[in-house]
């Protein structure tokens, strides 16, 4: 066999013109060490090596662990004790039991007891609202604050509730379902039996006295009217301040926060819940319900008024609920009928007209 030659010399036995020429020798292949060979006379770039576990996780990889500030929920926590206490032992009217703190120590002395049952009550409901979303956004390993209670010491209730804050577009549409309903569901669960221990001990034969703070009493509390005091169901509709107890307070006031809450509207637990439902098409029922809730405060205006603000902020806040990591997770039957039927929540707990004067 026949070797070819490897130089650019002309082969003594082929003619001149048909000479064959070698091509270049071709350079060593570089190694595949990461370096990228520069321009002649620069010196050799380095780049690091790229790595499956730069571009995918590792699922056995435990979450990182969420720093949560506690400085601040405890602080809420006993502003919102004391805050309840006083209201509670002022009887629902504090700003008139605080004209000197001698009158306030005197209210405090004659009355610690009520105010205790009160603050007891109320925060066993609001706690355990915020705590079945806090417990499920640790479930779904959503980054989310310890409950923060809101102190009131100058309003009737004594708080504006609780709230926690969480980093909700992490959360898939399942996981914010689970979030939004399981604080109103866990609320209900210790508010229903406190009221209905309210109601067993009211007692409505006193008269309402002349610009006396008045309680508009949602549907639920009427239908516990009927059964346990049907003598006086007529007089359900309006409960004067003087004639409640701390259970009944404490009751009506998780109705109201449980009922608001649940209002199918933006990133309230009733907008979580309506999403979940109905993913970006819950946008549209949202609307509709701003329509029917601005319609309703200007047609009774005299006594509706006071959700005006709440209204507005809601529309500030955004009608439209936010998409979630993953809109296109289909909720299961179970959570479906669940969502259905939570709906009905707000028609049941929300004191349409709340109080008035």
């Amino acid at each position: 066999m026949s070797e070819q030659p490897t130089t650019g010399e002309s082969d003594p036995q082929t003619p001149p013109e048909e000479a064959q020429v070698d091509a270049p020798a071709a350079k060593p292949a570089a190694p595949d060490d990461g370096k990228q060979p520069a321009a002649d006379g620069a010196a050799t770039v380095e780049y690091p090596e790229l790595k499956r576990s730069d571009v995918e996780s590792d699922p056995s990889a435990e979450p990182e662990p969420v720093e949560r500030n506690r400085t601040l929920p405890i602080v809420l926590f006993v502003a919102t004790c004391l805050s309840t206490f006083w209201v509670g032992a002022a009887k629902y009217e504090p700003v008139m039991a605080m004209s000197s703190i001698k009158m306030m120590w005197i209210t405090i002395q004659t009355n610690w007891l009520e105010g205790l049952t009160y603050m007891g009550a109320v925060l066993a409901i609001l706690l355990t609202h915020e705590m079945g979303h806090f417990l499920q956004t640790v479930r779904h390993g959503i980054p989310a604050s310890y409950p923060l209670c809101i102190p009131v010491p100058f309003n009737p209730i004594g708080t504006m509730g609780a709230v926690i804050s969480m980093d909700g577009m992490k959360a898939d549409r399942k996981q914010i379902f689970d979030i939004g309903i399981a604080g109103p569901l866990a609320g209900l669960v210790v508010a229903i039996p406190i009221l209905a221990y309210g109601v067993h001990k009211l007692n409505l034969d006193t008269e309402i006295g002349v610009r006396e703070i008045q309680l508009n009493s949602p549907l639920i509390v009427s239908w516990m009217m009927d059964w346990l005091h049907p003598d006086w169901s007529h007089k359900a509709d309006w409960i004067g301040i003087s004639q409640v107890n701390p259970w009944f307070m404490a009751g009506w006031v998780g109705m109201l926060i449980t009922g608001l809450n649940m209002l199918p509207i933006s990133q309230l637990d009733g907008g979580h819940t309506l999403y979940g439902l109905f993913g970006p098409r819950a946008h549209t029922y949202a609307r509709a319900f701003v329509v029917v809730a601005i319609a309703y405060v200007v047609i009774n205006l005299d006594q509706a008024a006071i959700w005006t603000p709440m209204l507005i902020l809601v529309i500030l806040m955004g009608v439209n609920h936010p998409k979630t990591a993953n809109d296109d997770v289909e909720l299961d039957d179970f959570r479906w009928l669940l969502g259905v039927a939570s709906l009905s929540i707000p028609i049941l707990c929300f004191p349409l007209l709340g109080l008035k004067q």
